[in-house]
């Protein structure tokens, strides 16, 4: 990859970055939020691997990135069970309508 192709890198994935906080700071449905953080996870390893080009291994950005990226997984998959408890629980899953975190 050319040096003047990775500053194109870090404006998508600043477009990422900003396109997820605005969907997490707006939305109010519970999976929407975590796709949102999903997006600016993405944007995250984006900046990794276009800053590992000028890294004379070139490999430490990209497995930063794979942790991530793992990272990632681990919270998709408990963030997920929580939401299945909250709506087993109150029935929605609406972050604005969850007024008691206690039975």
């Amino acid at each position: 990859m050319e040096p003047q192709s990775s500053g194109i890198l870090l404006l998508v994935a600043a477009a990422l970055f900003s396109i997820g906080l605005a969907v997490v700071l707006t939305k109010r449905h519970a999976v929407v939020v975590l796709m949102g953080i999903e997006l600016m996870l993405n944007a995250v390893n984006l900046n990794l691997v276009a800053f590992s080009q000028y890294d004379p291994d070139r490999l430490q950005g990209q497995l930063f990135s794979l942790f991530v990226i793992v990272v990632a997984a681990a919270e998709a998959a408990v963030a997920l069970s929580m939401i299945i408890q909250v709506y087993r629980h109150f029935k929605t899953v609406r972050l604005d309508e969850l007024t008691d975190l206690q039975q």
